[in-house]
């Protein structure tokens, strides 16, 4: 009998999409003969992209054009509509573009993404263009359907839409779906639903998964399976009509004479014969009967009478067997439950089978971005992003479900290297530029600056010291000390470094301010006390310094100073000699507030703290919400910890670094865009960067990378910002001899540290 072909149909509910998804789907299923016939079923999904506010307005407009046209068109045949329809609809977007929001008309191709399909009898047509995806489930197996526009979405400049035609049998399942949604779900579980269910059932199922794996923009998707209808069906048993007798319950006479009389003896005949025969057979099989009786017989053998005692000694042996019998099952038991303890429980296997999933999800995702004719993290850098974050969150499960790190690190390693690019992480080379590890006594640094003559000077808070470092000739020259006497007076335990302009400035433990000025490239200068109005009753509490270069032909300057116990940071102007600061100190925040947590400071008209672990940015003394950019990389990298910042540049200008001792990596802001240029981190041995103890960088000019000078606890280290190829920070020096060190009561300036 013939059949045709019906279409279950399946498409998620406009009421369960996405608040900002974009897309539009139509189907239309024609009721009408003629245009069932000529035209078949249409079903259309239109894409959009995510942060345009009138996507869903264009993708609207796309799917309204192909519908009225398609059914309106009888100029050709499917092929050619079809093609004719896209182009109609792409010169109204092209037409609109500025309108919707869809980026300049000088851009090849938009992001208006289209997938249709035609069911005309058992033909099937199917066209693409931009970010959609056609599958084909048979008998099991997922076919994708050619798409030679995957690149290119509406509007365009120039189209020519490829139509694929074939053909479509009993069982078969059709899919148009957004490849924002395959990208999130993965082809496994779109496969795995539209084989198992039915395909409205698989399209919630879908939708649910891509909501759960936190899914976000396009989510547009259409299925319909092809099943069998007979062209005819079978009408229910036909049941006859008997007229209505007016006769009924009177005797039945024949209206011919003697008939009746004659049917009688027909009848009494009839009988008669059939008396007849059974008597004849009853005789018959009486004979038999009587003729096996006289046959020769076996005589039944005599009863025996058992015993009870007997019948009792029978149960208990029965009993005994039956308890034997149980006692060796449960023996049996406990060894195969014993033996079993190491095999998978259900529980394990399933696990397992998520496992191996997750991991050939992740594999899948490193193919697409790395192993598909391009590399997407440097061609497209979203879908790259999407993808390999998506793939460390299958790995992460994978490991959870036992899967062996042999088989996860190489995956791993690609995903890591690949997100890595994308955050813009650096790998950067150290070099040992001076160490202290041969001094006596040991030296344990603790700040650097860099001096007004280009050189490091550093804070050794064990010997309570100053130091001139010369990076060329390897020697460190002891300038300022606990206990040495200038003038009349002896300075306290240095605890603070400052610069600007032409002076190096030292905060001791009495409150006293000192400034030590190069006159000469050699290390030579001049110590002097800088009187700083109400210094003393700042107390003991004082959390940093810093300073700020207002005229630097006058060599002038600001003094910042952080007090806990005013609640405020303390700005000193300088007399107009420079010669200190005499009037009484300003509070530079617009309203006093804890800053107890603040532990290092860099200025350049606004003002840069670590608060807390917190990079904090300060400008007109109002704490701005926006400081060093977030790197993004929460995924890899989860919390950050802050302990230092510095940077070059005037205000707006140049570029803020911040050290976070969490994730061992520095990592650099533009100040003008506020966006992350770059983060750093070491290529070998990452932990020296756990425990930087102070930092300055140096803007080397056009065509040189930033120099980052930094210390730890015994020795300087420099680092050039650009990317190394591999393994660079050179090991330490073996240690050498050193002279020895003077007593700390009165040191002489002059002492010498010489690195090996």
């Amino acid at each position: 009998m013939a059949a045709r072909l019906h279409m279950k149909l399946g498409v998620v509910a406009e009421q369960d999409r996405l608040p900002d998804s974009p897309d539009t789907t139509v189907v239309v299923e024609p009721t009408v003969g003629s245009t069932a016939r000529s035209k078949g079923n249409l079903y259309l999904v239109v894409t959009g992209p995510p942060g345009v506010p009138r996507a869903r307005d264009a993708t609207r407009l796309v799917a309204e054009a192909i519908r009225d046209e398609y059914f309106y068109d009888e100029s050709a045949g499917l092929q050619g509509v079809l093609a004719k329809v896209i182009r109609s609809a792409n010169r109204r977007l092209v037409a609109q573009r500025e309108r919707l929001g869809l980026g300049p008309a000088s851009d090849e191709s938009g992001p208006i993404g289209l997938g249709l399909a035609v069911v005309r009898s058992n033909e099937l047509y199917v066209v693409t263009v931009g970010p959609v995806q056609a599958f084909m489930v048979r008998q099991a197996r997922l076919l994708e359907l050619p798409d030679p526009h995957r690149d290119r979405g509406l509007p365009t400049t120039e189209i020519t839409p490829q139509v694929w035609k074939g053909e479509i049998g009993v069982g078969d399942t059709v899919t148009l779906a957004s490849t924002n949604l395959i990208a999130v779900v993965g082809m496994d579980d779109l496969k795995e639903a539209l084989v198992a269910l039915h395909p409205q059932s698989a399209m919630e199922h879908i939708h649910r998964r891509f909501v759960a794996l936190d899914g976000v923009g396009s989510d547009a998707a259409i299925a319909f399976e092809a099943s069998e209808v007979a062209s005819t069906h079978r009408r229910a048993e036909l049941v006859p009509v008997q007229a209505e007798e007016p006769l009924a319950g009177t005797p039945e006479r024949s209206p011919i004479p003697l008939a009746d009389s004659l049917s009688g003896g027909v009848a009494a005949v009839t009988g008669s014969a059939g008396r007849a025969r059974r008597a004849a057979g009853g005789a018959a099989r009486g004979g038999w009967g009587r003729v096996q009786d006289l046959m020769p017989r076996r005589s039944e053998p005599s009863r025996t009478v058992t015993p009870a005692t007997a019948r009792r000694r029978t149960q208990r042996r029965l009993a005994i067997a039956a308890l034997v019998l149980i006692a060796v099952a449960a023996v049996a038991g406990l060894a195969v439950f014993a033996l079993g303890t190491g095999a998978k429980s259900p529980n394990a296997v399933a696990e397992v089978t998520v496992g191996q999933r997750s991991l050939e999800s992740a594999q899948e995702a490193v193919r697409l971005v790395f192993d598909n004719g391009s590399n997407l993290v440097t061609d497209d850098p979203t879908k790259a992003m999407q993808l390999l974050t998506n793939a460390y969150g299958d790995l992460q499960k994978a490991t959870a479900a036992g899967i062996p790190t042999s088989t996860i690190a190489p995956i791993q390693v690609r995903v890591v290297d690949g997100l890595d690019a994308l955050f813009g992480m650096v790998d950067v080379g150290a070099t040992q530029a001076f160490s202290f590890d041969s001094a006596s006594p040991p030296v344990s640094l603790s700040a650097i600056v860099r001096g007004p003559d280009g050189a490091p000077y550093v804070l050794d808070s064990a010997g309570h010291g100053v130091y001139r470092v010369d990076l060329t000739g390897k020697k460190a020259t002891l300038l300022i000390s606990a206990g040495q006497a200038v003038g009349k007076q002896k300075i306290g335990e240095p605890r603070f470094l400052s610069v600007s302009g032409p002076d190096l400035l030292v905060l001791d433990s009495k409150n006293v301010l000192w400034r030590w000025r190069p006159i000469d490239k050699k290390g030579n200068g001049a110590l002097a006390r800088v009187p700083v109005a109400q210094s003393t009753s700042w107390g003991n509490d004082i959390r940093t310094m810093g300073t700020f270069l207002r005229d630097a032909g006058l060599g002038l300057y600001n003094l910042y100073v952080v007090d806990p116990s005013s609640q405020q940071i303390l700005r000193y102007s300088p007399a107009a000699d420079g010669s200190g600061f005499p009037s009484a100190p300003s509070g530079y925040l617009a309203a006093p507030q804890d800053v107890s947590g603040i532990s290092s400071l860099y200025i350049d008209g606004d003002l840069w703290s670590i608060d807390g672990g917190d990079v904090v940015r300060f400008s007109g003394g109002q704490r701005m919400k926006n400081s060093v950019a977030d790197p993004g990389d929460q995924i890899l990298r989860p919390g950050t910890q802050y302990g230092l910042v510095t940077g070059f540049g005037a205000t707006g200008e140049g570029t803020v670094y911040a050290w976070d001792s969490a994730n061992r990596r520095v990592t650099a802001t533009d100040k003008a865009t506020g966006q992350l240029t770059a983060q750093y981190r070491l290529a070998q041995d990452p932990e020296r960067w756990a425990a930087i103890r102070g930092a300055y960088v140096v803007d080397r000019g056009a065509g040189k990378s930033p120099l980052l000078t930094w210390i730890t606890a015994d020795r300087i280290w420099t680092t050039p910002l650009e990317p190394v190829a591999g393994p660079t920070a050179s090991p330490p020096s073996s240690p050498g001899a050193s002279p020895p060190a003077p007593t700390q009561s009165a040191p002489a300036p002059a002492k010498t540290i010489t690195s090996p």
